[in-house]
């Protein structure tokens, strides 16, 4: 067995109402074994932040209480108001819905669930149900109810397949499942999707401080997205939900560092951000850095790799001499979450029994990477093939005179974490939000070269 130091976790934040410490968060989802965790989970007791409980007989189009209004301190958005908020409805109305596409996204473990969970939340929201294959490459783990860290990868699985279909609504999506979250497990998955061509875009949401994985490991990572890279695969990874932080090697302390696989430079790694759009059309008003260190204990990842140099389509945008992540962001606050729909195990905590199911307010990096990934099945669609990696494409946009047009330039907030100094936004690229989050009607159509 690998030590607990070469684990990946998954990225999704439930939004929680108390917080008894970062470090408390961090690592109740995680089974007593595991010593080391990168960036906070799904925690095993968190409080979550119901949004609705789904009635027997599902009506579509349902509205929820955050919908409309804030429940406390707490907004949420749905599918449409998302879609309204990154102007991705005006692709939808015209026909780009990832129709012809396939969405891959690499999980650890499973959730016995998730066909019946995406059915209901597409009754919910009006959403058409997708081709959804679930693939185990290496066998598939038996689901264990009472095991908080496969109930963290279960609620991941939730977030990463319900709400990359949100974007790409007529996509298929092939779910790749390791048989544990050790990095060789998720590194073996990875590698059936890439070596079998499975999709044309990659999402993973997890991570690690890159200074903590295995050195032998990193280097077959590398090489196995340079093949990804090559068959024109699109890669997402979340950059992580401490801020500028990750966990040390040895799990006993944060310390500035990024986050990989989102620092890999044939990545292209999603930050944070926290959105405010109106209630309930969902018509975009503003965006700051992703920090609720002091509310819910979690803030975007982002800053610079100890690994890689900086590439050089980050050469006219950041003077340090390392690669920069994030090179993207999106909505991953708790205060403005999306809405999920998750059957929840008992090892998730009340109210969850295995067998009821809730609506449920997610935020995390995670919540951005699927999300990106769904938007490169538009273009994809609209390229009549694979755009490939974008990151070239993305800085092109993002120092042009017209940058204002592909991408909200995120320009306030930082993600310090606690004791450790972040990131400021600021105008164009910044190690806290990247490029900004996409304007996607103008955006998706210059990804796929359809620049007017």
């Amino acid at each position: 067995m690998e030590s607990a130091t070469n684990r990946k976790v998954p990225l999704a934040v439930f939004a929680a109402l108390a917080l008894v410490g970062a470090l408390l968060l961090i690592s109740s989802g995680h089974s007593s074994s595991r010593q080391h965790v990168m960036t906070p989970a799904i925690g095993s007791h968190p409080l979550f932040r119901l949004a609705g409980q789904v009635p027997d007989a599902v009506t579509p189009h349902v509205t929820f209480g955050c919908q409309t209004r804030p429940i406390g301190a707490v907004r949420c958005y749905s599918p449409a108001q998302i879609q309204t908020a990154y102007h991705i409805a005006p692709l939808l109305a015209a026909g780009t819905n990832g129709s012809g596409r396939t969405i891959v996204i690499v999980d650890a473990f499973q959730s016995p669930t998730i066909t019946q969970d995406l059915a209901i939340f597409n009754s919910v929201f009006g959403l058409p149900n997708p081709t959804l294959n679930i693939i185990a490459p290496d066998g598939l783990t038996p689901f264990d109810q009472n095991d908080p860290n496969q109930a963290s990868w279960a609620g991941e699985i939730t977030l990463d397949v319900e709400w990359a279909h949100a974007i790409a609504p007529h996509a298929t999506i092939d779910l790749v499942l390791a048989k544990s979250n050790d990095d060789a497990d998720i590194l073996s998955a990875t590698k059936y999707a890439v070596d079998h061509s499975l999709g044309d875009v990659i999402s993973q949401s997890f991570g690690e401080n890159e200074s903590c994985m295995d050195p032998a490991l990193v280097a077959q990572q590398h090489a196995l997205f340079d093949t990804a890279s090559a068959k024109g695969i699109t890669l997402f990874a979340s950059s992580g939900d401490l801020g500028s932080a990750q966990l040390n090697c040895a799990g006993t302390d944060i310390v500035q560092a990024a986050s990989t696989p989102a620092s890999d430079p044939d990545v292209t790694g999603v930050g944070g951000t926290q959105l405010s759009a109106t209630f309930p059309a969902g018509d975009y008003q503003s965006e700051t850095t992703w920090n609720e260190s002091t509310t819910f204990g979690a803030a975007g990842g982002g800053g610079y790799s100890v690994l890689y140099k900086r590439p050089d389509y980050q050469s006219p945008v950041q003077k340090n001499k390392a690669r920069g992540v994030p090179d993207v962001a999106y909505d991953a606050a708790i205060d403005g979450g999306v809405l999920a729909v998750w059957t929840c195990p008992p090892a998730a905590g009340p109210p969850c029994d295995g067998s009821s199911t809730f609506v449920f307010i997610f935020g995390g990096t995670s919540a951005g990477s699927p999300q990106w990934a769904g938007l490169t099945a538009l273009a994809d669609q609209l390229n009549g093939g694979r755009v490939g990696d974008i990151n070239k494409t993305l800085y092109k946009l993002g120092k042009s005179k017209d940058a204002s047009t592909y991408f909200h330039d995120i320009t306030t907030g930082d993600n310090s974490f606690f004791n450790v100094p972040g990131f400021a936004a600021g105008p164009g690229w910044d190690a806290a939000t990247g490029l900004g989050s996409p304007i996607a009607d103008t955006l998706v159509p210059a990804i796929a070269g359809r620049v007017h």
